[in-house]
């Protein structure tokens, strides 16, 4: 997924509206905190969208809170946006501003797409997650702690510097050791930024609290700056790069870092590691290259396509994960994959149709795997939709008495036959 600059300005918002709540001696949930100042057409409006809560060029332009969504955007024009395809409906300008908004009550359990129009032309477009309960703070779910920000200067990357976090659930056994989750991307799903995106923090702390998952220790990692990247940022060579590299980085720099203050688990029926888009094809390969340390894999609109192909270099790229799948020997992974039927055509490659690929790919070879294929663009939202229902199938069963288990294809699975693709936008002949 592209990385966006604007993501620090959640936390700027998130932070102000927080402030207000506790100026006012409130314990409003910072997001019924902006709803409600939409709802009411309330004067700290201006200021909470100032603050740049809804990324004004439309992407993760929108915060949820029940059935209520605030769509916001910046422009000199009039806006409007349209839900879910339909024909676009005007938005509410906040005087003295550029800012357009628009207050919605919408369905639950799905996405819906947003576009932002203004002088005929779009502004942007993406998806947003119609959240479940689990993904709000529930009574009786205690919360985690997130720690500060460590920054950490590589030796395998020499010259790149990435910082991480650390966000342990309540009740994670600090003694004899916790299992572990490894998230890609991490400053998206840092504090109160993963209220608006995944709700990591929230989904955990829920499941926990109903004994589907263990308490767990989450290591959040931004991806690095500096060292061999044309520009500044490392993303794309960090988890696009079909090698060993990354997982090796991981394992030999960012955990034994994390080991100095936590204690954690290191038989791999015990480690999962999750990423979305670029960070899901790292995620996979860092399980691949390393099934003895990661056993579990969470992948969101995984970018299986050839981004950083260099056959110059003899280097591979990420088309061959659903090859190597096929050819390889059965390695001991338990994978939840999900992708939509609107996600990016690009040169880069098909994002679709590789993941239809690589769920095709572990179903022949019989991995304990499960696909979910909805209709979303490339967005997070459907992964947010779906994180209680994904969290729960990858950590079923789990039992801290164990340290292995052979994750076998589940029976429901067994009886089904492989995807197949139709398409459904042009005629069939």
């Amino acid at each position: 997924m592209p990385p966006t600059v604007y993501l620090q300005l959640f936390m700027k918002t998130i932070i102000l509206i927080l402030g207000l709540a506790l100026t006012a001696g409130a314990q409003t949930h910072p997001l019924k905190a902006l709803i409600d100042a939409a709802r009411s057409n309330s004067p700290a409006l201006k200021d909470l969208l100032t603050a740049g809560l809804p990324l004004l060029h439309g992407r993760d332009g929108a915060a949820v809170w029940g059935q209520e969504f605030l769509f916001a955007v910046e422009s000199a024009d009039p806006a409007t946006v349209s839900i879910d395809h339909q024909p676009a409906v005007a938005m509410t300008n906040i005087p003295g501003t550029k800012l357009w908004y628009r207050l919605m009550t919408l369905r639950l359990g799905t996405t819906h797409n947003y576009n932002y129009f203004a002088a005929g032309k779009s502004l942007g477009t993406y998806d947003v997650a119609g959240y479940n309960p689990d993904s709000y703070p529930q009574a009786g779910a205690a919360a985690g702690r997130l720690s500060g920000m460590k920054t950490l200067e590589s030796k395998i990357y020499p010259g790149m510097k990435a910082n991480y976090w650390v966000y342990v659930n309540a009740g994670a056994d600090m003694t004899n050791g916790a299992p572990l989750m490894v998230w890609q991307d991490g400053e998206t799903i840092v504090g109160n930024q993963d209220l608006l995106r995944l709700r990591l923090q929230p989904v955990s702390d829920n499941l926990v609290a109903k004994k589907l998952i263990p308490p767990m220790v989450h290591v959040l990692i931004q991806p690095g700056e500096g060292g061999e990247a044309t520009g500044t940022r490392m993303r794309s060579i960090l988890y696009d790069t079909v090698s060993d590299r990354y997982g090796k980085y991981v394992l030999q720099e960012i955990l034994p870092d994390v080991e100095k203050t936590y204690k954690i688990r290191h038989d791999s029926y015990s480690r999962a590691i999750a990423g979305a888009s670029s960070g899901a094809i790292c995620a996979f390969d860092a399980a691949w290259y390393f099934p003895d340390q990661f056993g579990r894999v969470l992948s969101h609109i995984g970018s299986y396509v050839p981004l950083q192909w260099h056959p110059e270099q003899n280097q591979d790229g990420g088309y061959i994960v659903s090859q190597r799948v096929r050819r390889d020997p059965r390695k001991n992974l338990r994978v939840w994959l999900s992708d939509g039927t609107d996600d990016q055509e690009a040169p880069g490659g098909s994002w679709p149709l590789n993941n239809i690929m690589l769920a095709n790919s572990l179903k022949l070879k019989g991995y304990d795997f499960h696909f979910r294929f909805g209709e979303g663009m490339h967005a997070i939202a459907q992964g947010a939709l779906d994180l209680p229902e994904s969290l729960t199938w990858l950590w079923r069963d789990y039992d801290p008495s164990k340290s292995a288990q052979a994750f076998e294809m589940e029976d429901t699975e067994k009886v089904k036959p492989p995807f197949r693709v139709k398409v459904v936008n042009r005629d069939s002949w």
